[in-house]
């Protein structure tokens, strides 16, 4: 095991393994714990019983000279065996690595210097950091695209006279003398447009793996070297085989496939970067003598700082207008695709669009603590995530490169009586044809696309591998309170026991609400707000409360500032409470206090406006759709009905829902579960997928479901179940294709019908198909994408 890593007393690294960097000082910089968090966040301990002076990181690089899905396995090698480092997660269509890691254990100067070995860079995944790799990687790739496409096209030429002179009509010097043209020509294409396969082919070799690149290197180096032996000794035994047209034509179409396929990434997974990595760097501050403004870095903005957004742009932190009226686009936060008013005393979310005035606000959130962070925490953990189809994939890939391998061994030794070059250039057009690029992006790119796709439809994918899992459900089953209907419920009607107020009834509910996250909580406080008086505060404050999934909140409350004077309440269903259930169909909250009870509030619930068109078409789709509900049966009867649900039950503790899910589990159905409420946590990890409905669902409903819906409209459901859907489809056909061309291919190129040019082609346009095909799925709305 490494040595441990020591730290001096500025809480830098040293010791043992620093000495052993070979980085230079710049990747010192990153070692600083001040840098960290411009590309990582801390995250809380697992258990209760980890240590806090040691706190897991996660960071996020992005990944120099990464070129197909074969090279994950490098970089993943590479960092997996390091010290201190508790996880590593590539994904190769985003050209990034996430990492956990152990500040005690190791520094980030040391991952840098590991995949510095094994051939690749590390660059910190920030904003300006990751478009100035894409701008600088896309001027490379196009002026190696530019150089390979002239040489080409001098290089058939010179080749022409060949293939179109009769006998005699080429006089011998004439001939060698394009022959050195050509070679001369095919050098740069061979030094400069190449590098990439080379070096990719040297990484793999050193690294004792096989990866995409090694089969077209060979292709191109064998091809090369045969052609040079023959214009190098025209009368020796290679001396007719010469092939520099093949090779510059070969290269130029792999060029031109990986920069189109390159350009379609952007669309794809660049897409879900683009929608994610859109914060403003810096913002107009207000001076302490409040006369001006100045432009400082968003870092060093601070809560309670005084702002200026412009019409235009972007708000960088969650916070409260003070000045002036707008209009906001909200469209990844909340998933309403039209502009909202925002007044002076509106909450703003960072990540939101100002889009008609000027406007000063005051910051109250800033960075991890905004709403706009954990959603991109939440979409980057997705894009990382390794589905089952994409995990096949891999392990497919990888084999195959040695048939791949084996397959050109055996076309040489197959053809070598037939004639020594032509042997030779069979093999190279085997290596060519058969390279698996199509089918390492088969899966990843049809899935980063589906996520972007339904991320700007206000629907977040926590795991690639639910879409899979949406795509096979045959049942839904909805909770009730918040997710078919609106959240909040409105106070209707109070009843209290003789000599308690109404007004004094609802002051304490609305207190005990602030403890609990379920919607009929937030109708209650939300009634005190209507109901107070604009300067007015509650009198009663919370001590302490705790909320029981399902049954009701146990809250202490003082009155005003007297600590003499401490009540224990509670507030909740009729059983919890110990009184009586109300003979109404609608949502009833009961209050007792050490004298029984002592009022009950009964709300109404407005069914969400596409609730029922939703429960029809899921039923139009041959789907199952249930009802389960913590309120009465009668009321849970009520709402199916109006919605056209057959199949309801009320009533529902957490343990009851939970015992029907499994029960239709056991019957053979896949289940979707959507809910909102704390109570709702066990169900949708218990689900086969989950959805968590609005975005005032509880923290634990989010946690544990598999999709988080960030609007209030019901039919973004029957969407993601369409998109996941076309997703399959897009994948299937992606590894049909894949599969297909391979065995359409590999014949031909065996029978030797196939040149090495023509190889090359029909392995850039196999890849470009597959990422093309999964570009529909972002370039269309989910419900358009399912037809």
């Amino acid at each position: 095991m490494p040595a441990a890593l020591a730290l001096d007393p500025a809480g830098r690294a040293g010791g043992g393994p620093l000495h052993a960097s070979t980085g230079g000082d710049e990747h010192h910089v990153l070692d600083d714990p001040q840098q960290w968090p411009s590309f990582g966040r801390p995250l809380k301990p697992a258990t209760a019983q980890e240590p806090a002076a040691s706190p897991l990181w996660e960071s996020q690089f992005l990944i120099e000279g990464m070129r197909c899905a074969a090279c994950s396995f490098t970089v993943e090698a590479a960092l997996s065996g390091l010290h201190g480092v508790e996880q590593v997660h590539v994904d190769a269509a985003r050209q990034r690595v996430r990492l956990r890691w152990r500040p005690a254990d190791t520094r980030p100067s040391l991952w840098l210097d590991a995949v510095r070995g094994a051939g690749y860079g590390l660059v910190p995944a920030t904003v300006s950091q990751q478009a100035a790799l894409q701008r600088r990687e896309s001027r490379l790739a196009l002026w190696r695209w530019l150089v390979a496409g002239l040489c080409m096209m001098q290089v058939m030429m010179y080749a022409y006279p060949a293939y179109t002179a009769q006998p005699g009509d080429l006089a011998p010097d004439s001939a060698q003398l394009l022959r050195w043209a050509s070679w001369v020509l095919c050098l740069p294409v061979l030094l400069f447009s190449s590098g990439p396969f080379f070096r990719g082919a040297l990484r793999d070799l050193r690294s004792g793996s096989i990866g995409m690149d090694l089969p077209v290197a060979l292709g191109i180096a064998i091809t090369f070297a045969v052609s040079s032996v023959a214009t190098f000794d025209p009368a020796g035994p290679l001396g007719q085989e010469v092939f520099f047209d093949s090779l510059s034509m070969f290269v130029f179409f792999l060029l031109s496939g990986r920069l189109l396929e390159a350009r379609l990434r952007e669309r794809t997974a660049g897409a879900l970067d683009t929608l994610l990595h859109r914060m403003p760097e810096t913002a107009q501050r207000l001076l302490p003598d409040g006369k001006g403004f100045e432009r400082v870095p968003v870092g060093r903005l601070s809560v309670g700082d005084i702002v200026q957004v412009l019409p235009g742009e972007r708000f960088v932190a969650d916070g409260l207008l003070l000045e002036g009226a707008t209009t906001v686009s909200e469209a990844l936060l909340s998933g309403e695709a039209r502009p909202l008013p925002r007044l002076p005393g509106e909450r703003v979310l960072a990540g939101a669009h100002n889009l008609s005035s000027p406007v000063r606000m005051k910051v109250l959130a800033l960075g991890e603590d905004t709403r706009f962070a954990g959603i991109v925490a939440l979409m980057e953990n997705a894009s990382l995530d390794k589905p089952r189809l994409l995990r096949l994939a891999d392990r497919v890939a990888r084999p195959f490169l040695l048939v791949v391998l084996a397959a050109a061994a055996i076309s040489a030794a197959l053809w070598w009586p037939a004639g020594h070059g032509q042997a030779l250039m069979v093999a190279v057009s085997v290596l060519i044809v058969t390279c698996p690029c199509a089918l390492s992006l088969a899966v990843p790119a049809a899935m980063l696309s589906s996520a972007g796709s339904l991320a700007r439809g206000g629907v977040l994918v926590r795991e690639l591998q639910a879409l899979e899992s949406l795509a096979g459900i045959d049942t839904v089953v909805f909770d009730k309170t918040g997710t078919l209907t609106r959240d909040p419920p409105r106070l209707e009607r109070i009843y209290c026991r003789e000599g308690m107020r109404p007004r004094e009834a609802l002051a304490r509910a609305a207190a005990i609400a602030g403890a609990s996250l379920h919607p009929a909580s937030r109708g209650l406080a939300a009634a005190w707000r209507e109901a107070a008086q604009p300067e007015e505060k509650n009198r009663w404050h919370l001590l302490q409360g705790t909320e029981h999934g399902g049954q009701g909140v146990l809250a202490r409350l003082r009155e005003g500032a007297n600590d003499q004077h401490v009540q224990d309440m509670r507030l909740g269903c009729a059983a919890w409470c110990g009184t009586a259930a109300l003979d109404v169909c609608a949502i009833q909250v009961h209050l007792s206090d050490e004298w029984g009870w002592a009022a009950s509030f009964v709300l109404d619930e407005d069914l969400r406006p596409d609730a029922a068109a939703t429960v029809q078409a899921l039923k139009q789709h041959g789907l199952q759709v249930h009802l389960l509900s913590g309120d009465r049966p009668e009321a849970a009867r009520e709402l199916a009905e109006r919605v056209g649900i057959d199949k309801v039950q009320g009533g529902c503790a957490p343990e009851d829902k939970l015992r029907y899910l499994q029960a239709l589990q056991a019957d053979g159905r896949r289940v979707l579960m959507v809910g909102d409420g704390l109570n709702d946590g066990p169900v949708l990890a218990r689900a086969d997928v989950s959805f968590a409905f609005g975005p005032q669902a509880a923290p634990l409903a989010q946690a544990r479901a598999d999709f988080i819906a960030l609007g209030s409209e019901l039919g973004v459901i029957e969407q993601a179940w369409a998109q996941s859907r076309a997703t399959l489809r897009v994948v299937r056909q992606n590894l049909a294709w894949a599969a297909g061309y391979n065995a359409l291919c590999i014949p031909i190129a065996l029978a030797g019908w196939m040149p090495a040019w023509l190889a090359g082609l029909g392995m850039a346009l196999s890849s470009l198909a597959v990422v093309a095909n999964a570009a529909r799925l972002s370039s269309s709305r989910p419900a358009q994408a399912a037809v």
